[in-house]
């Protein structure tokens, strides 16, 4: 089992910036695959990013990419989303997943993932 708990959502201008945690525990944790979704009201869940627990390995939605920066705090089993120049369809909530035995591949379905935080909402506005 691997618990998460997001935080760091809020209200942002648009040309803001806003940082992410997600807090993991649980299991050995350095053998797990850790991504973000987001999704908007009555749009379908968006991949937003995935790495590998040692960060040898990351990928990015199309949307986000140059954007958004994922990283992990060594000290802590703790992973962040960096969100930078947002924009108003970036307005969402966002979840912190995780994923066991994905042997370093990065999936882009949120059905690949095995654990989800509750989700923190994000709200790009003037």
């Amino acid at each position: 089992q691997v618990q998460l708990v997001e935080s760091g959502g809020g209200l942002v201008q648009p040309g803001g910036s806003l940082t992410l945690s997600c807090a993991a525990s649980g299991r050995s944790v350095g053998s797990v695959t850790m991504g973000w979704f987001r999704q908007a009201p009555g749009e379908e869940r968006e991949f937003v990013a995935a790495h590998t627990w040692s960060m040898e390995k990351t990928a990015y939605g199309e949307s986000v990419k140059g954007r958004f920066t994922a990283s992990r705090d060594n000290g802590q089993n703790t992973v962040y989303l960096q969100m930078t120049s947002l924009r108003p369809e970036d307005t969402a909530t966002y979840y912190c997943v995780a994923a066991v035995d994905r042997y370093g591949a990065l999936p882009r379905r949120d059905g690949s993932y095995d654990y989800w935080g509750q989700g923190t909402q994000v709200t790009v506005s003037s």
